[in-house]
């Protein structure tokens, strides 16, 4: 089954195509407020940038280990 198949299996039995596409016009017409963007670029900077220190000092740590010691 690919995956628009499983997307279509959930959708809603009893509306029809022009409710469903009315649906998804006023889903892509929400939109971002004035600072979701700033705060997306903090959150992902929060999550990521942890990750990317501890991969850094693991490979500084085997550079070190197999090449400056």
């Amino acid at each position: 089954m690919s995956l628009p198949d499983r997307f279509k299996s959930r959708l809603p039995r009893n509306k029809t195509r022009e409710e469903l596409d009315e649906h998804y016009k006023s889903i892509e017409s929400v939109g971002l407020e004035k600072g979701d963007l700033l705060a997306m670029i903090i959150a992902a900077f929060i999550t990521f940038m942890p990750i990317l220190i501890i991969a850094m000092v693991v490979f500084y740590g085997l550079i070190w280990l197999l090449f400056l010691r």
